[in-house]
């Protein structure tokens, strides 16, 4: 194996183990999804997105509804699959160009060796909710409650994993001593808190106001709102955004540049509209567990969750970089250059 094959190696087995996201695309699994979305010609990129459907990876879907890949004339091909760090991993294999996912993969890349960067930022907060099952109300009163408890995840390595794994080491619980189970979302969610396979789970919406109605399940904690970001990890926590390798942005600057002026467009559309407008855009399989109504009101709720801006919130990346650090052998102990893990050039030229 050659030197640079075999780095991609290593860097692909280290992403499994320790980096991730709610992203969740794969180019091997029997139940891929993909879709080419915008213009049939022009510039061709490929993207995988952590659940097209939830509400935190809105902006992906919603562009193409929107016609603004057309627009840019970009050829876009949609990956969409439930199977954790995929994502990530078949980046640095380029299997795909970027990922629709959490921020905080560009930091734990940067301490594997890897270079990557968000070029938009698209949330400024996580959007996730911890839930519990309804029967251990009083049980579970906080993650410090969580020992010997199982713990729906999105999948080993998700950022899901990441968030809950500093939730107890902040509370005073060994993640060691926890089961950290990868449980989805959605119906495969659902079924592991029907069946009581898990205790909580990390999830969001419409997943979240599916198990409130159903009444199976209570908060526990909910990083929806800045408040509550600030509350449980200690400041802004951006979390969606488009990370591509940092030698693919350079090396196709034009291309990049139409991917975000598509999404800075997007984001300000999502601004200047009410949930109900929004919801209309997107397929109405997204919304079919749930119902309208109830995604609706979630998404109103949840609304300022989205970057008006597209630009990285100055304070956040440091905020990243605390909680990865507290577990994260791939952060624990190293220098992270937070400029070289993201970049405004494009969303402050967007047009």
């Amino acid at each position: 194996m050659s030197p640079t094959r075999a780095l991609v190696a290593v860097g692909i087995a280290a992403a499994l183990a320790v980096t991730g996201c709610a992203s969740t695309a794969s180019t091997t699994s029997s139940n891929k999804k993909q879709q080419n979305v915008g213009a049939t010609a022009g510039d061709k990129v490929s993207i995988m997105v952590g659940g097209l459907n939830k509400q935190i990876y809105l902006p992906f879907m919603l562009a193409e509804r929107l016609g603004y890949y057309k627009e840019q004339n970009l050829n876009i091909t949609l990956s969409d699959e439930p199977a954790g760090v995929d994502a990530t991993t078949n980046m640095l294999a380029g299997k795909v160009n970027g990922v629709g996912g959490f921020y905080d993969h560009t930091i734990a890349l940067q301490g594997l060796g890897q270079s990557a960067e968000s070029v938009v930022s698209m949330l400024v907060t996580p959007g996730e909710v911890e839930l519990c099952r309804n029967d251990l109300k009083g049980k579970i009163n906080s993650p410090a409650d969580w020992k010997g408890r199982n713990l729906g995840i999105t999948d080993t390595g998700s950022s899901t994993d990441f968030l809950t794994q500093y939730l107890a080491t902040k509370n005073g619980v060994d993640p060691k001593t926890t089961h950290r189970i990868g449980v989805q979302s959605g119906p495969t969610l659902i079924g592991a808190m029907t069946h009581k396979n898990v205790d909580c789970a990390m999830t969001t919406e419409p997943t979240v106001s599916q198990l409130l109605a159903n009444k199976q399940a209570y908060i526990l904690l909910d990083m929806r709102t800045a408040a509550g970001t600030a509350k449980y990890l200690g400041g802004e926590y951006p979390a969606t955004c488009l990370y591509m390798m940092t030698s693919y942005v350079d090396s196709h600057p034009a291309t990049v540049q139409k991917l975000v002026n598509a999404y800075v467009k997007t984001l300000k559309w999502i601004q200047a509209h009410t949930a109900a407008e929004i919801a209309a855009k997107m397929p109405a399989d997204y919304y079919s567990g749930v119902g309208l109504a109830a995604y609706v009101k979630a998404l109103a709720a949840e609304k300022g969750i989205y970057n008006p801006t597209g630009i990285m919130p100055p304070t956040g990346p440091p905020t990243n970089v605390k909680v990865l650090t507290t577990f994260n052998p791939a952060v624990k102990g190293k220098t992270i250059d937070v400029s070289k893990t993201y970049t405004d050039t494009f969303v402050l030229s967007a047009k």
